[in-house]
């Protein structure tokens, strides 16, 4: 570690080391974050930033906040009865961090949206633990391993691995009259779209059906148009989330 000690003397070398990890942590959060934020995601920026300084300080603390109190020594029996558990901290922000990652996820009907999200929360609050106990190497490399993962593999992933499938949920509203319900379901399966599960509701008040129908259908398929000559059936009234 290189000696700066000199440029703030009233500044110990270990508070200026704490100060560089914290500002790595900074940087290498923020460069997962460039990547999620330039997509529009429920985190950026920012968060992905807030998340691994965070979590490095958690880290830094935990190492270094207790030494006053209890400090560690080189030989463990002298230890027993007052040595401190430094990964404590560390455990607790794996088990916080969760509950922001849940914030990102989204759930509309078949469709779930931000795991990834969730995820580069995960793997930054992770790198900010390893850059917290001065791994730069192992930090870095994860950062280098996470970056190539959300750039390089989403585009392998729709190329190859991608499925021409996607899933769709639907709401239909209609009278309560015979053979609605097949007609709707027909004109799907001609349509080219595979009903995966199908909700029927009534409307006592306004003596109507409601379909909450689950679709699986390939994404050449434009469902705007489908939803066009659903609306065109007898009995149909009102049609939602057809976009």
């Amino acid at each position: 570690m290189f000696d700066i000690s000199w440029v703030y003397p009233w500044v110990s070398q270990l508070e200026l080391t704490m100060v560089l990890r914290l500002i790595v942590a900074a940087i290498l959060g923020g460069i997962v974050g460039m990547e999620r934020g330039s997509g529009d995601r429920p985190a950026g920026f920012r968060t992905h930033i807030l998340v691994c300084v965070g979590s490095a300080l958690f880290m830094l603390v935990s190492i270094y906040g207790f030494d006053d109190i209890a400090p560690v020594t080189t030989i463990a029996e002298n230890d027993i009865g007052t040595r401190r558990d430094t990964a404590r901290i560390a455990a607790q922000v794996v088990s916080g961090i969760g509950f922001l990652g849940a914030g990102t996820i989204l759930h509309e009907g078949l469709t779930i949206k931000g795991l990834t999200t969730a995820a580069s929360l995960w793997i930054v609050s992770a790198i900010g633990l390893a850059v917290g106990s001065g791994m730069y190497l192992l930090s870095t490399a994860a950062t280098i391993l996470t970056m190539v993962t959300l750039v390089t593999f989403h585009h392998w992933e729709k190329r190859f691995v991608g499925n021409r499938n996607e899933r769709r949920f639907i709401r239909v509203v209609t009278h309560n009259i015979p053979g609605v319900i097949t007609e709707v379901t027909g004109y799907l399966a001609e349509c080219g779209i595979k009903v995966q599960t199908l909700n029927v509701k009534s409307d006592n008040q306004n003596d109507n059906i409601i379909l909450e129908l689950y679709l699986k259908m390939d994404k050449s398929i434009d469902l705007s148009e489908v939803a066009s000559g659903i609306q065109n059936i007898d009995g149909v009234i009102a049609l939602d989330n057809a976009k």
